[in-house]
């Protein structure tokens, strides 16, 4: 059987249609994952919502405070944005590998977070620059962190009706620096087996004031792995630190064995990555300053 198709203009359409039509329909903005899944069989709404022709859900808007990106903003579309690679060049790292050059032409860091798997790229790059989400659905609008969005492998704390609306992220000071890595078997197109997002401050002698770490691929969901920020606190990013770090990232892994290597093996890259991720966002909150 065909699926219905539905093409709201606003968020108040949309909501009213996915509550109308509860588990039946899927929202879809570049549908980049949700008609792979449906070929595959994973996935057969009756109804598909087109989120594409809602203004708000495409916006971009870079403030003196926070950084608003469009649920359905293109990843080529933020690629090509100057100021926003400017400020957080992590993030758009993370983002420049949701697919091929051709997929990032439809696909969107809100939907790579909708899709709520474990080994997404941009994730534990919202994660570690502190964005929230902003959640509309028939009872108005929630904020809810990125960090606690996920639930699991495939499920989110979207509730009916609901959808993610914008990422709302600080504006990082001139002293900050963002730096997202992964580890991945081949050279492109694979899933990785290890991401790791980092965000951090350094004051005018080099040490850290502010630190974010967060590990994709390693758990359920993305792990804030609080006890790796704090091991960068208080110091420069110096030979200790990057140990104290590395081995706080080892111990905040919680990876399973599978296809892409044993959790043995996963805990001990999570620590390797973390380090040189970590020197990049050094480096660069240094060049603020």
């Amino acid at each position: 059987m065909q699926a219905g198709f539905e093409q709201p203009r606003t968020i108040e359409e949309a909501t009213a249609l996915l509550q109308k039509h509860g588990d039946a329909a899927r929202p879809f903005a570049g549908g980049t994952d949700l008609l792979v899944q449906m070929r595959g069989g994973m996935r057969s709404p009756d109804i598909l919502v087109d989120l594409k022709r809602i203004p708000e859900l495409g916006q971009l808007e870079i403030g003196s405070d926070e950084i608003v990106i469009g649920a359905a903003c293109s990843t080529a579309s933020l690629r090509e944005n100057a100021e926003l690679v400017r400020l957080l060049p992590g993030l758009l790292e993370a983002a420049e590998l949701i697919g091929s050059e051709q997929i990032q032409g439809r696909s969107s860091i809100g939907g790579n977070l909708c899709n709520a798997s474990p080994a997404a790229d941009s994730v534990p790059a919202l994660v570690a620059n502190s964005a929230v989400c902003s959640v509309a659905g028939p009872d108005g609008r929630r904020d809810v962190p990125a960090a606690e969005f996920s639930t699991g492998p495939g499920s989110t704390v979207l509730g009916s009706g609901e959808l993610l609306v914008s990422l709302r992220v600080p504006r990082p000071a001139p002293d900050a620096g963002d730096a997202y890595l992964r580890f991945i078997p081949r050279s492109e197109m694979d899933i990785a087996v290890v991401g790791v997002g980092v965000a951090l401050t350094l004051d005018a002698d080099g040490t850290c004031t502010a630190a974010r770490v967060a590990l994709g691929a390693v758990g359920p969901t993305v792990i804030d792995a609080t006890t790796a920020a704090t091991a960068l606190l208080g110091g420069p990013i110096d030979t200790a630190a990057l140990e104290r770090v590395s081995e706080a990232a080892r111990e905040a892994a919680r990876p399973i064995d599978d296809k892409r290597g044993t959790a043995a093996y996963r805990k001990h890259v999570a620590g390797v990555l973390t380090r040189r991720t970590v020197e990049i966002a050094a480096r660069r909150a240094a060049e603020g300053n």
